[in-house]
């Protein structure tokens, strides 16, 4: 799902920032030098996905780490950003964790496509609808779903005259 995903971002001339899950990338490691080739930014998004916020501290920065690694050592890059998983917001803990690890930004999001949920394509759509100039929008790679809705939505952004860009690039950095 991920390739597809890629060739359709780049049909319709998008960027995007991937938040990758270490064993993910273990399992996929081409795929990261694909993400950067095609001039999107990678990010990190824990090591296994778990709700990092009921994680100890130690643990926390366990789950970082171990991703930066494995970025580090697939895409050659640890990313500029780090996510946590299973939550929207970073807690003053996360973005202490991040910043041991190297990240100095913590990216949160403001727009839910709930396409983990495998919704279907129109009700992934219409869960984005809402994004506006500036919004962070939650996607994900591996899920049916994101492919179904992914050309409406962008075709949706550039009817309001917006498009999908890196988070380098929302940021400013």
């Amino acid at each position: 799902m991920a390739r597809q995903v890629l060739k359709i971002v780049a049909a319709k001339k998008a960027r995007i920032t991937v938040m990758v899950v270490g064993t993910w990338l273990n399992q996929y490691p081409g795929v990261a030098r694909e993400i950067l080739a095609g001039g999107h930014e990678l990010g990190n998004h824990t090591w296994s996905h778990t709700n990092f916020q009921a994680l100890p501290e130690d643990q926390m920065l366990q789950e970082v780490v171990k991703c930066r690694d494995a970025l580090l050592r697939h895409a050659g890059t640890p990313g500029d950003y780090f996510r946590p998983s299973k939550t929207q917001y970073a807690t003053d803990q996360t973005l202490r964790v991040a910043g041991r690890a190297g990240y100095r930004t913590v990216l949160s999001y403001d727009v839910d496509s709930l396409d983990f949920t495998e919704p279907g394509g129109p009700a992934v759509r219409a869960n984005v609808r809402p994004a506006k100039a500036g919004s962070i929008v939650s996607m994900h790679l591996g899920y049916r779903s994101t492919v179904e809705a992914l050309p409406g939505i962008l075709d949706d952004l550039a009817a309001r005259g917006l498009r999908a860009v890196t988070a380098g690039t929302l940021l400013g950095s």
